[in-house]
């Protein structure tokens, strides 16, 4: 800047100050600070146009210097520009944000820029000029505000950095799934998601029309997944699966990305529970190994996987948080408080921030769920930071049995025909678990909303974007 600059700028701020002086001298109460005493005179709308104007250009108008933020798939960096660069790109001033530029320029140390570095701007390129402002600044992306206004634009902010973030280590968190079943042995399938029952009963099943005939979307593997442990004696899939959820909460999606595992021959549910433990603890070391910089974005906090998994029946649970914290979990489930102090108590007693839930009553668990003779079952939850990201266990593999639990839960054998047929040519003791991707990302990222943890989501109020 010369001293033409500096005058400039001089006027300029004694002016505004000056301004500001006269009208807090003028304004006496909140009322007058918010809203000017009612009476804003249109030289105050002009001068908010050309101070909102001055400031708008000085980066780039009084220093004949401005700043661009550069984002690609690796991350973001800063880009200094001065005015010679941009005339010679033949611009007016510098492009809107989410333009698509290509620039070229000299690499320097800046200890407050993103990463350490910035860009000295040689040569700048708009490949792809933006027409229009995003809706929300992106760098700056509010997760507080409306969460519908967020994602009605949801095309657009999932470009912002948490949410790019997030998907990140979701990603992340599923090619570590793959890896540490393949490491196993396990074999992926791919299974219908087209059907004609569903795999869990219920009424929570999106009915389509397939060629004149009623069909489902599919709510779970399971069925299929079990054929298959048949076939491969070990299997997992991940893919996405469709409930008609009728609560709009913060926990659930009606289309989520379920990872889903099955294996046999096993000795009980115990052998499920071990491999959940080494899957799951594998997945988010993965995530806090390949993913520091996302992590910090967040704030998140890593997990404690040191120490064992705590197990604990379904009825010690709900009886522990009333004698312990004081409060009453009816019904034939934990309800997500009682979930969420059966965590606290996992990380106050066992230094783990996971904990298996067991022995779930019969009238709580699927069809396919190995019962016992008390009423219990082989069936279990995993929960992490008090929030239940498994649904799994042991599964009935006897023909006759899987017949009796259909009758009793009043569903009709002959919508499982194909199912039950392998169970008629004999299967190994088997069990599994599923994982809802969205739901993990979430809990390990302290996002609130589970819907920001998916690119696109798909509740009961969304079908769009």
């Amino acid at each position: 800047m010369n001293l033409l600059d500096y005058a400039i700028f001089a006027l300029y701020m004694a002016g505004i100050l000056g301004i500001g002086w006269y009208h807090y001298r003028r304004n006496t109460t909140e009322e007058d600070y918010y809203v000017g005493g009612r009476t804003v005179p249109p030289a105050a709308l002009g001068l908010s146009i050309v101070a909102t104007d001055v400031g708008g250009g000085f980066s780039i108008g009084l220093g004949g210097v401005g700043f661009l933020l550069l984002r690609d798939r690796s991350g973001v960096v800063q880009c200094v520009v001065e005015r010679a660069v941009v005339d010679r790109a033949g611009l007016g001033g510098l492009p809107l944000h989410e333009s698509y530029v290509g620039v070229e320029g000299r690499v320097s140390a800046h200890a407050k820029a993103p990463g350490g570095v910035e860009v000295h701007v040689s040569r700048l390129e708009v490949v792809s000029e933006a027409v229009a402002p995003p809706p929300v600044e992106l760098a700056k992306e509010e997760w507080h505000a409306n969460p519908d206004t967020l994602l009605a634009y949801r095309h657009v902010t999932v470009r912002s950095p948490r949410s790019r973030a997030a998907l990140k280590v979701q990603a992340v968190l599923v090619r570590a799934f793959r890896a540490e079943l393949d490491a196993r042995g396990f074999t992926e399938v791919f299974t219908p998601k087209l059907v004609s029952a569903g795999a869990e009963g219920g009424a929570n099943l999106f009915e389509v029309d397939y060629y004149g005939k009623r069909a489902y979307l599919a709510q779970s593997p399971q069925l299929y997944k079990q054929i298959m442990v048949g076939v491969f004696e070990r299997v997992y899939e991940t893919a996405p699966v469709y409930r008609a959820e009728k609560s709009h909460t913060s926990r659930h999606l009606s289309e989520y990305l379920s990872l889903d595992a099955e294996f046999g021959p096993i000795e009980d549910d115990g052998d499920v529970m071990e491999l959940q433990e080494r899957v799951v603890k594998g997945m988010l070391r993965a995530a806090v190994d390949s993913c520091r910089a996302e992590l910090a974005l967040f704030d998140a906090e890593p997990p404690a996987l040191d120490a064992p998994v705590p197990r604990i029946p379904m009825l010690e649970a709900r009886e522990l948080v009333r004698e312990r914290y004081g409060h009453a979990s009816g019904g034939k489930d934990l309800d997500p408080e009682a979930e969420r102090l059966i965590g606290r108590w996992a990380k106050e007693e066992h230094g783990s921030d996971l904990v298996f839930v067991t022995r779930f009553p019969q009238a709580a668990r699927p069809f396919y769920t190995y019962p016992e003779e008390d009423g219990l079952t082989r069936g279990l939850d995993l929960l992490f930071r008090g929030v239940e990201i498994t649904s799994g266990g042991q599964r009935a593999h006897r023909y006759e049995v899987l017949v009796a639990e259909l009758e009793k839960r009043g569903m009709d054998a002959a919508d499982f025909a194909d199912y039950l047929e392998v169970f008629k040519h004999g299967m190994p003791p088997h069990g599994g678990f599923a994982i809802g991707a969205e739901r993990l990302t979430a809990l390990l990222l302290g996002i609130t909303n589970v819907r920001f943890a998916r690119a696109f989501p798909r509740d009961s109020q969304r079908l769009t974007p």
